[in-house]
């Protein structure tokens, strides 16, 4: 009895002192100790996420990649796996386990090993929201009473929420709403009980038992857990034998990307730093929706990689990217002639990036008409002759060899190729050396539609659409002549259509701009001038001008004042402007006459979906008489509605629209030998009455553009190269868009039009024909096509033209004559250049 009462009395003085510690300890610490009442106002990194007008996911930027649930979106088999494993005993201990504590410490004594682990749930809490993971005594004193003070503070249910949307899983991933989009692509309760089994596993070590690095280690530790679902009760045992023998699936997926527009996320994600910091626009989960629809931005690019693949490709088949081996000895060649071991080729092709779909293989074996290939995959392919026979092979810029007849006669052997599949069937390809743009807004707003800032994204970075400044060609030309039709020219105008020889004392040489193709038609109307895109018109309006008025009138539609020489050849448009500033420019015409201001972010919304910023476009309203100037506005000023400036007026933007609908319809009657195609006669093919735009071609086809609008919608189309000397670290002297031998010059018709033609096929779907009005103060009155003087004939000699009232011909022609094209007149030009 002695010794037990001295028992007793050592175990209550221990206790004693025990707690007297504690309270100390508590005391010294407490100081330190951080707020757990901020849990309550917890802010979780969240990525920025950027969206498509119509909600499809486009881009997610940030370290941490989180999907914060509540605790009803997440299925029970989860949350029963989570307390199997890491804290049966959650919802019934204080925060901390004694007897999670006391069964760790005995099988510590027991096997010296530390095979349990005492953490609660809370206490992982504490230490994922305050502390380190240093393994430090200091540290898990503290530990412990931030559990004891969190437990005081908030429910079960809300530890339990912060624990499931905050533990690290591996892969950058943090909560489980990322970690089933990371290992399976999918939502949480779309996974199986394995799968949850599998997640639930990972956080004693992320890294080590995650399933794509470790899956043996994972899979020992998913059955540990589904062990331990089975024996609280969790699950049955059939549920138990099901899951335990599921095959390991996981592999590491991206975000859930609708829609790749690599191009319009960067623009994004650079916009919401440069507004709210890096940090905060990477951890605060803004969702942004910018205004492209989905449909309208993948017609864009589908439109932009035909044209482009369709343009390398007829310029021919520039050789394989490299030779692996020979299939006969060469003199003095280096490459061997036996074909290497097939786990070396496949290693080889492992380090090959993949570009747009452009698969690389090294052909194994050529027959007559078809050849083999391995991939990197280690599949071998059939590409048959309809997927050889374009590859006549490259010369020069404009030349190519002759027409291959069998498949040695294009690659033997060994050579490392690019390959593409189309539906079924494979084909031969190679990466484009040619760039693009293309971009496409509403002309009333100027809410971005559309926008492809290149070929591929991964190949290079650079937004082409709003960075690149490239000299403009004949696009210039609609604004040269609004600037003479201000300047009291009319459609019916006459220009002489005569070649020009100018003496240049600086150069010591005679300046001769030139038509292209090099027809002259002597005294020409405005309307045809433009249409026929004729340079020596263009050149003979800015000298009757005036350089610097041209200049002065041109910054009205947004052009830099810096980026337009000073010189007779901007008529030709030796001005360099980025493709975002054309569309700008032309909407100007499409609206009425409005200087529209270009948008992508439609709102911003915070984590919660409450809206932070909602844009508030100046838009161009011909009928409202302000003209207050402004773009956006922060949400609480986005009831006000802003009014875009009139920078020119109503009745020129409809007489330069009628010019260039001529580009794309010409005129005339062909029957009775009078017709005429405008350079843009392709786009007829989409049969709508309310088309109009301009071609542009810059001097040795360097640029080529294409820039047309509708009344909804316009959009400009820019091919060429980034840099005319040098094109994927291969030089050449003075490269240019060259042309095809079969098929002649390639030209803003036929290089960069195609791509606009196959966009707007798609776009226009969703804007019906509209013609806009014909403006108050607008007569017509019938003229002679040849002298654009007033005439009574009913004749093919003669059509209605439109004019400001009062500026209409005032003298009738005195002997009409018969006007009769020349035989170049009837042919379809295909484009301008200087």
């Amino acid at each position: 009895m002695k010794f037990i009462k001295w028992i007793l009395k050592a175990s209550i003085i221990l206790t004693i002192v025990g707690c007297v510690s504690l309270v100390g300890l508590y005391k010294y610490l407490s100081p330190d100790l951080p707020d757990v009442k901020s849990l309550k106002q917890i802010e979780l990194q969240i990525p920025l996420r950027v969206f498509t007008e119509d909600g499809l996911l486009i881009s997610q930027y940030g370290e941490k990649r989180r999907i914060p649930l509540t605790l009803d979106q997440i299925p029970q088999d989860m949350l029963n796996a989570f307390l199997a494993i890491e804290d049966s005993r959650f919802y019934q201990h204080p925060g901390i386990d004694p007897i999670g504590i006391t069964r760790a410490a005995i099988s510590l004594i027991v096997t010296g090993e530390k095979k349990q682990g005492a953490s609660t749930i809370t206490q992982q809490v504490a230490r994922n929201y305050f502390l380190t993971r240093k393994k430090t005594f200091t540290r898990k004193i503290k530990e412990v009473f931030l559990a004891w003070n969190i437990e005081q503070e908030l429910t079960k249910d809300e530890i339990f929420l912060l624990y499931l949307n905050k533990i690290a899983l591996g892969h950058r991933s943090f909560g489980v709403g990322a970690a089933a989009q990371v290992y399976y692509g999918k939502e949480v309760h779309e996974l199986t009980l394995a799968q949850m089994a599998v997640i639930a596993g990972l956080p004693k070590a992320p890294s080590a038992l995650n399933p794509i690095r470790s899956p043996e280690r994972s899979r020992a530790r998913r059955n540990l857990v589904l062990a331990r679902m089975l024996d609280l009760k969790f699950i049955s045992q059939e549920q138990y034998d099901e899951a335990k023998n599921a095959p390991t699936t996981a592999k590491r997926h991206g975000a859930q990307i609708d829609l790749y527009a690599p191009y319009l996320g960067e623009m994004v994600r650079s916009y919401m730093v440069e507004k709210y910091g890096l940090e905060a626009a990477y951890s605060k989960g803004f969702n942004v929706y910018t205004t492209v629809p989905s449909h309208l931005q993948l017609a864009a690019q589908q439109a932009v990689k035909k044209n482009i693949v369709s343009y390398d490709e007829r310029h021919g088949y520039r050789g394989p990217e490299a030779q692996l081996w020979q299939a006969e000895p060469q003199k003095q060649s280096k490459i061997p002639v036996e074909p290497p071991a097939r786990e070396n080729v496949l290693a080889h092709l492992a380090g090959i990036k993949t570009f747009k779909g452009l698969l690389p293989a090294v052909v194994v074996e050529t027959e007559e008409q078809q050849l083999n290939a391995i991939l990197a995959s280690g599949e071998v392919i059939t590409i048959n002759w309809n997927g050889l026979k374009w590859a006549r092979p490259y010369i020069s810029d404009d030349s190519q060899g002759k027409a291959p007849k069998i498949a040695s006669d294009i690659v033997t052997p060994g050579a490392v190729v690019r390959v593409k599949k189309i539906a079924d069937q494979w084909q031969l390809s190679q990466i484009p050396e040619v760039s693009s743009a293309f971009v496409s807004l509403d002309p009333n707003d100027g809410a971005i539609k559309s926008i492809v800032g290149g070929y591929d994204f991964a190949k290079s970075q650079f937004n082409r659409v709003t960075q690149a400044k490239r000299q403009i060609g004949s696009n210039i030309k609609p604004f040269i002549y609004s600037h003479a039709m201000e300047r009291g020219y009319t459609l019916a105008s006459i220009v002489n259509d005569v070649p020009i020889t100018k003496w240049d004392k600086s150069q010591g040489s005679a300046w001769r701009p030139k038509n292209s193709p090099p027809v002259y038609n002597g005294p020409t109307r405005l309307r045809l001038g433009l249409a026929q895109s004729k340079n020596v018109m263009s050149v003979k309006l800015i000298q009757q001008l005036g350089i610097k008025q041209t200049i002065d009138y041109l910054t009205k539609f947004g052009f830099g004042r810096g980026d337009l020489p000073y010189g007779e050849s901007l008529a030709l448009g030796s001005a360099s402007v980025s493709p975002l500033s054309a569309a700008v420019g032309y909407a100007t015409f499409a609206n009425g006459g409005f200087k529209i201001t270009p948008y992508f972010i439609d709102r911003i919304e915070d984590q919660s979906d409450t809206p932070v910023f909602i844009s508030n476009p100046a838009v161009a309203c011909p009928s409202c008489q302000s003209t207050a100037t402004a773009n956006s506005a922060d949400l609480e000023d986005s009831s006000a509605i802003k009014l875009a400036p009139r920078v020119i007026s109503e009745h020129n933007a409809f007489l330069v629209s009628q010019m260039m609908r001529s580009v794309v319809t010409g005129g005339g009657s062909w029957k009775n030998g009078t017709g005429w195609a405008g350079t843009g006669w392709r786009a007829g093919v989409l049969k709508r009455r309310d088309l109009g735009g301009k071609t542009g071609t810059t001097n040795d086809s360097k640029d080529t553009w294409f820039s047309g609008v509708t009344p909804s919608l316009v959009a400009t189309s820019w091919v060429g190269f980034d840099n005319p000397s040098r094109a994927l670290g291969r030089v050449f002297r003075n490269k240019n868009l060259g042309k095809k031998q079969i098929t002649g010059k390639e030209a803003g018709a036929k290089t960069a039009l195609p791509a606009w033609v196959d966009y707007m096929r798609v776009a226009l779907k969703d804007y019906p024909q509209r013609i806009n009005p014909v403006p108050q103060g607008i007569k017509t009155v019938r003229i002679d096509r040849a002298t654009g003087l007033l005439t009574t004939k009913v004749d093919h000699t003669s059509r209605f033209e439109y004019f400001i009232a009062g500026t209409e011909p005032k003298k009738h022609v005195k002997q009409p004559e018969v006007f009769v094209d020349s035989p170049e007149k009837k042919s379809h030009f295909d484009d301008d250049i200087f």
